[in-house]
């Protein structure tokens, strides 16, 4: 059996294959963030630490047989983050997220002054990138910057406690902007561009090789053997992508987690920062991907829940009666956005609210924004690179029908959902940790799940006018976001 740990942004997932590499157990611990600020956005590594051991024993108690059965563990968690160490490997401060938005300072001076990086990096300098979070720091925490002697990733942190090494993968260093992502190494231009000592940068490995193996310490936690291999493992986007067989070239996916993701793999790197997009190392030898990031992803429909009181699927129920020439206008970008806007302050809006508008259709508003901003991902990859068809869908959001119809509507593209596409990330680590352990080749983890739903493409048109109302609707409140500055 193997294990694979997602450290997401709301949760811990835990998941466990069969030496088919097909799921059998699940389990998930939740992770709270801290905003001290506005625009601020931070967790505890220690907290991910003690989820990762809630959810292993939930998943080791459902499934007993795995403690003398499994054969190895992979990694994948939310990108982006500033885990900081000292020369002791001791966290300094909370880690700073990837829909963090302090840096918009450091990214517009890095816009001024870099202007020939973005091409090596495969993307403009963004908010919520690693690189800039260090330009802040070294501003506004240099008590802080003084003291970093390790920076990692989140799922990196997690490879840490499990296996005692500083190492990372492609996919992950890819998301830093100090990463070549054609060479596949660290560059040393990028980390002079944002005061990082390139010594200060984690090992980088292909995700289906060993990172390590399991420590005796770390044993004793999990209720596990020591010495189990720990694959390097992936982003959450490249191991999303290795859960629904999307290895080789041309294949690709829409996740509907916190954040949202259109995903495509490319046999060789296209840099095209101009686009807004992410051109991207794989976490697997010889393949790249382009990726259109979309920071609220799924968020939005969690948030209005939260909002009103009301459950996710009852809201969603009311969206599906609501009637469908007057639904309002809205805005999903809460905590900013990337894909194609690099906007970092522009924040979420609702328009055209009547007397009469009600919960659901604010909750369809909610959806059709989500589906429009799957709209301009679509066009932004497609100008450099195909948009294939069918899409799979991976994660939370991926649950809703209504949503999924939605997108596939205004995408005009089908969508497809297939077994277990909750889980994605941790079920694509548990398959890098089976390459890794050598249970497995990467053909072999190239297989697309048994597909439960399609989602053809049925109604475009009503979706035209608003298409265009909605890229409207931001251009038009640009002018407030910067009165409001």
């Amino acid at each position: 059996m193997f294990i694979g740990i997602d450290i997401g942004t709301s949760g811990v997932k835990v998941s466990l294959t069969d030496e088919d590499l097909l799921p059998l157990a699940s389990a998930s611990a939740p992770l709270e963030i801290s905003h001290p600020r506005a625009g601020f956005s931070e967790q505890n590594p220690e907290d991910w630490w003690i989820a990762v051991r809630q959810a292993v024993a939930e998943v080791l108690e459902i499934r007993p047989a795995a403690r003398r059965a499994l054969r190895g563990i992979g990694l994948s968690g939310q990108m982006h983050g500033a885990v900081l160490l000292d020369a002791d490997r001791q966290v300094i401060r909370p880690a700073i997220l990837w829909n963090d938005g302090r840096s918009d300072a450091e990214c517009a001076t890095l816009m001024q002054d870099a202007t020939g990086l973005a091409e090596r990096a495969g993307v403009r300098p963004m908010v919520g990138f690693t690189a800039p979070k260090i330009l802040w720091l070294k501003t506004n925490e240099p008590g802080t910057y003084a003291r970093i002697r390790h920076v990692l990733l989140p799922k990196d942190y997690i490879g840490l406690q499990l296996h005692g090494d500083l190492v990372t993968d492609p996919c992950d260093a890819a998301g830093t902007w100090w990463f070549d992502q054609a060479a596949r190494r660290w560059s040393p231009e990028l980390c002079a561009a944002t005061a990082t000592d390139p010594a200060w940068l984690p090992r980088v490995c292909e995700g289906s090789e060993i990172a390590g193996h399991l420590t005796g310490q770390a044993a004793r936690l999990l209720g596990l053997p020591e010495g189990i291999p720990i694959a390097a493992g992936g982003g959450d986007a490249a191991a999303g992508a290795i859960a629904v067989g999307a290895v080789a070239d041309g294949a690709g996916f829409v996740s509907l987690g916190t954040s949202g993701q259109l995903f495509v793999t490319t046999g060789t790197y296209r840099a095209a920062p101009d686009r807004g997009i992410h051109s991207f190392a794989h976490c697997i030898p010889g393949q790249w991907f382009q990726m259109a990031a979309m920071l609220n992803g799924a968020r939005p429909m969690g948030w209005f829940s939260e909002m009103t009181g009301l459950s996710v699927a009852s809201l969603l129920s009311e969206a599906t009666d609501a009637d469908p020439d007057r639904i309002p206008l809205f805005l999903p970008y809460l905590t900013g956005e990337r894909t194609p806007h690099g906007d970092s302050r522009i924040r979420g809006a609702f328009y055209g609210l009547e007397n009469d508008t009600g919960r659901g259709a604010m909750m369809r508003a909610i959806i059709d924004a989500i589906a429009y901003s799957f709209a301009d991902a679509r066009d932004a990859i497609a100008a450099v690179t195909p948009v294939p068809a069918p899409l799979l869908a991976i994660g939370g959001g991926s649950k809703s029908d209504l949503l999924l119809q939605t997108i596939a509507d205004v995408i005009e593209r089908p969508l497809h959902r297939g077994e277990d596409s909750a889980v994605g990330p941790a079920l694509g680590a548990a398959r890098l940790a089976a390459v890794a352990a050598g249970a497995a080749r990467v053909s072999d983890i190239g297989r697309r799940p048994e597909i439960t739903a399609e989602f053809a493409p049925r109604d475009a048109g009503r979706h035209v006018a608003r298409l265009t109302a909605y890229r409207a609707l931001y251009t038009a409140l640009q002018p407030m976001r910067d009165l409001a500055r």
